[in-house]
């Protein structure tokens, strides 16, 4: 029996809108973040009223992810569930940074992460493959927990991208490349049977 879980990445924070890294740094969210988690909310709820409703809201232990759920928590009626896992990765020297800013002191070690993020990550960062380690055997726990439902799972857009590359059997060194950037508050689908994942849609907006 399959799961259905739809993946969104919280909300817009200060830093995310000037593009800088926030990783662990509990950075909140800007007034466009608290209206994008308003949409994801009003989403939820329409979801529940056109009868595929949706089971468990599942949340990293970020603040800014915690702050985006709640909305479509209250029009679900549904207590959310917190997974440390599920928190994004650490940037080490990069947390409060541009990529540009970084460059103009390190740029050695830039286009070594351009060249492969996975292999080059940031100094002092957490390892890119023990993040998609933990993150997706996070969402194998949690698709086994609801078996035949539909969970919303709210996390960060450095940990989804590596967990989908790592579900979908794609080298990790290439998930910039393959996702881009997952847009904030939008719904990416996937279907998760017998350790197997299959995805149904990408950064679908809930406007």
């Amino acid at each position: 029996m399959s799961t259905t879980l739809l993946l969104a990445r919280h909300g817009q924070t200060l830093w995310h809108a000037e593009n800088r890294y926030a990783g662990v740094s509990d950075i909140g969210l800007t007034d466009e973040g608290r209206a994008q988690a308003a949409r994801l909310g009003e989403w939820a709820g329409q979801q529940a009223a056109l009868g595929v409703g949706i089971d468990a809201v599942w949340t990293s232990t970020v603040p800014r992810a915690i702050a985006t759920a709640e909305p479509a928590c209250r029009a679900l009626d549904l207590v959310p569930k917190r997974e440390h896992d599920l928190r994004e990765c650490d940037f080490g020297v990069m947390e409060g940074r541009t990529l540009a800013e970084f460059e103009t002191v390190d740029p050695t070690a830039v286009a070594a992460f351009r060249a492969d993020p996975v292999l080059n990550p940031f100094p002092a960062a957490e390892d890119p493959r023990l993040a998609a380690t933990r993150g997706t055997a996070a969402l194998h726990r949690i698709a086994s927990s609801h078996e035949g439902g539909r969970v919303l799972v709210v996390a960060h857009n450095t940990l989804l991208r590596l967990v989908l590359c790592d579900l979908l059997s794609i080298p990790l060194s290439d998930y910039r490349r393959v996702f881009p950037s997952l847009r904030n508050a939008a719904v990416t689908e996937l279907r998760v049977a017998g350790g197997q994942a299959a995805i149904l849609s990408l950064n679908v907006p809930c406007s």
